[in-house]
């Protein structure tokens, strides 16, 4: 999910609050408005959680980046974007590979637009469309009746070794399939799926494998990480079956750790600047936060974070570099402790590794002293 505060303009927690009626009591209950820097007037007397922010120092701002270091592993040198759109040689190469006639659009911008701009045109030629953002992606359009799922996937398979293979350097390959028959009606599908470079380095995730740590995985976890150190993955529709697998996961615990990633905040919400849609969704799962609390064990350990900004207050459709909270509860931790700003997202790996005694990272100051 993502619940930002302000570093570099935007502001996407305030910017919610400051143009919705939002609610959120579970999670001002923890803390959330307390933290460092929330000119949110709402703070809680005594809050029963532990909170604070942290700074990203990834050279990045979007999901997979943003997921490693919250792992332990810090990109140093960013990904390559193409603002300009896409070398005609790798299009090519790509098309040929995939048995394609071609491909449509080839722009940076927003997906929505181009999905009315070229989704027709898509139907008629066969040909998907590709686009860019102001990260280092490569997103393909496809129509699920024209090119199926399948297809799609085995597409963005083969983008991704020639992107791999030629040096190009492409963060993340992604499908994104939809229906509809006209620019009125198009609706992207939860058929989403994300193709990572492998080129990141070693996780919390890796040493827990390694260790014969059980890791659930819930959402595009899975992607993220290519599946490395994931012991089972759920791929979801959505923040409410997101939310509704993870609480039946931990009332019926058979992994060392539930890894969540509620996609709509992001998919729905940021990317088209929605304030209202935004608001609403935190209402949503600040609702659902008692039903959590209730299945957790004593022992059991809550993390709310984020991997990135998505201000939809703010012209711009794209991630921004912001702080991202950090709200923790567990019945048996310690409460009203304020973690202040913390130096990098690797902290929670840190904490988290300390927690089960395993083999500590590079990256990353341990706050387990301060919680417990």
């Amino acid at each position: 999910m993502q619940l930002i505060m302000e570093m570099s303009g935007s502001n996407t927690l305030e910017g919610i609050y400051n143009n919705t009626n939002l609610k959120l009591p579970n999670m001002k209950k923890l803390g959330l408005y307390n933290i460092d820097g929330l000119s949110i007037p709402e703070k809680e007397e005594n809050p029963i959680g532990i909170y604070g922010k942290a700074v990203e120092k990834t050279k990045g701002k979007n999901s997979p980046v943003g997921h490693w270091e919250m792992m332990g592993y810090i990109k140093d040198t960013p990904f390559k974007t193409y603002y300009e759109g896409f070398p005609k040689d790798l299009l090519d190469e790509i098309a040929k590979r995939a048995d394609l006639p071609g491909f449509l659009c080839n722009k940076k911008g927003s997906g929505t637009d181009f999905l009315k701009e070229y989704g027709k045109e898509m139907m008629d030629t066969g040909k998907p469309f590709v686009y860019t953002s102001a990260d280092s992606v490569f997103q393909i359009g496809a129509h699920e009746e024209i090119i199926s799922i399948e297809k799609l996937y085995e597409i963005c398979k083969i983008a991704r070794n020639v992107i791999d293979e030629k040096g190009y350097d492409i963060g993340t390959v992604i499908a994104r399939p939809y229906l509809g028959n006209s620019k009125e009606n198009f609706k992207r599908t939860y058929n989403r799926r994300d193709y990572e470079s492998e080129s990141f380095g070693r996780t919390m995730l890796d040493v827990f494998s390694d260790n014969g740590k059980q890791v659930l995985a819930i959402g595009k976890i899975e992607d993220l990480f290519v599946g490395r150190g994931i012991t089972r993955a759920i791929h979801t529709n959505g923040n409410s079956e997101g939310i509704e697998k993870t609480i039946e996961a931990i009332k019926n615990p058979s992994e060392d750790l539930i890894f969540t990633n509620l996609v709509d905040f992001d998919m729905l919400y940021g990317h088209r600047n929605d304030i209202q849609g935004y608001g609403e969704a935190l209402e949503y799962f600040d609702n659902k936060l008692p039903e959590i609390y209730d299945a957790m064990q004593e022992e059991d350990i809550l993390i709310i974070t984020a991997d990135h900004g998505n201000d939809p207050s703010t012209p711009s459709t794209d991630h921004s570099r912001e702080y991202v909270p950090i709200l923790i509860y567990g019945k048996a931790l310690r409460k009203n402790i304020n973690l202040k700003v913390r130096e990098t997202y690797a902290d929670i790996s840190a904490t988290l590794l300390d927690m089960f005694n395993l083999p500590k990272l590079e990256n990353g100051k341990t706050f387990k002293t301060e919680i417990m």
